[in-house]
């Protein structure tokens, strides 16, 4: 019996912001979707976006927005310190869940947000680990698994995500709102891929963070999309100064079963995609790359013959609706009475071991020692 039938009525806090109009934009384009109820700062922003979702309730309040008798489904899309006591009451009211990454402030708070929804068994929970369904990564899994290249020894990792030098300050340049910055923006999806396609968790972490961006214009309460298209335009006037949280980092890893290597994450605009693959995968009888901005998945063998394995779409980022292809049957499927354990989706428990691994990131690199990445159990 097909669960498309199954009404999602949804709740999105954070609901004119960068992540969340793309989250809505794919949202009103699933079948038997219904967005109910937007929670935001700004009034303005907000009242465009129930416009144009013909949504019932747009509040600054968002518990009105959990409480909504017709919303089954919440959507955090906030600012990472705002996350813990939304997830809490979400859980409390007995709604499913999507929450952005990095889940909480730190692991304690990504732990309890966890077993809130593990203790209630029959709620869904989806963690926007996007990077999964990207071909090149799919591609390179499947490798893996196929014993392509035997097995695997060190994992080398370059996630580069520039931001322009002329962008102004946002919440995620505040330590007070961001988890830890670049670390744990960009540093959750690279390591949950890595998790997902070695099957393999981290055990202890090495790393140098620092903010290498020159100062920036703070323009005040403006969202990531507002900061990229400011350039110089409305800076008259306006303080510049540099960012508080990390916006680069290098860390050495060790994941078990003594597999070693290293992973740069950076937002700074000095570091740039393409020159060199993403990710390398070495392994006893062969290396693997994955170039996602080009397209590619390499082989590389003990005698250096060097073959492009597999070509996807170069880019790698633009992956559909992911709504509608992922997190909305994900949902029906716990909807229908299937454990969220069962379905084959990050959830928060998946989360909760991208923050264990973020936040030992982190304190390593305030430390400059290794550090044991916390385990769930």
């Amino acid at each position: 019996m097909s669960n498309d039938n199954l009404s999602v009525g949804v709740g999105v806090l954070g609901a004119t912001g960068y992540i969340g109009e793309p989250y809505r934009a794919e949202m009103r384009e699933c079948d038997g979707v219904r967005m109910v109820a937007l929670c935001a700062r700004r009034k303005e922003p907000l009242e465009k976006a129930a416009e144009e979702d013909g949504a019932d309730l747009a509040t600054d309040d968002w518990r009105k927005g959990i409480e909504h008798p017709d919303v089954n489904f919440v959507v955090v899309g906030t600012p990472d310190a705002f996350h813990y006591e939304a997830v809490m009451a979400a859980a409390a009211a007995g709604k499913h869940l999507f929450c952005e990454k990095p889940l909480g402030m730190n692991a304690e708070e990504a732990r309890e947000m966890t077993d809130a929804y593990l203790n209630a068994k029959t709620l869904a929970h989806f963690v926007p680990l996007w990077t999964r369904w990207s071909p090149g990564f799919v591609a390179a899994k499947e490798l893996v698994q196929s014993g392509a290249i035997g097995e695997v020894k060190a994992v080398v990792y370059r996630w580069h995500n520039p931001r322009p030098l002329d962008m102004a300050l946002t919440w995620r340049d505040d330590p007070k709102l961001s988890s830890s910055g670049t670390i744990a923006d960009v540093g959750s999806h690279a390591y949950d891929t890595v998790r997902w396609i070695i099957g393999k968790d981290a055990v202890k972490v090495l790393a140098h963070a620092d903010t290498i961006t020159p100062a920036k214009y703070d323009l005040g309460n403006v969202n990531l999309t507002e900061a990229l298209e400011c350039g110089e335009t409305g800076t008259e006037g306006k303080e510049a100064r540099k960012g508080n949280t990390v916006d680069y980092a290098s860390i050495a890893w060790e994941f078990e079963g003594g597999i070693v290597g290293s992973i740069i994450l950076s937002h700074a605009p000095f570091l740039r995609r393409g020159l060199v693959p993403e990710l390398e995968l070495h392994g006893t009888e062969a290396s693997l790359t994955v170039d996602r901005f080009h397209g590619k998945v390499t082989i590389g063998r003990p005698d250096n013959s060097v073959e492009v394995i597999k070509e996807v779409s170069p880019g790698g980022f633009d992956i559909g609706n992911r709504f509608n292809k992922w997190v909305i049957p994900a949902l029906r499927e716990v909807m229908a009475g299937k454990s969220q354990l069962e379905v084959d989706a990050p959830n928060l428990i998946d989360g909760l071991k991208a923050q264990l691994f973020t936040d030992a990131s982190l304190e390593s690199s305030k430390l400059g020692e290794w550090v044991k990445v916390g385990t769930v159990n």
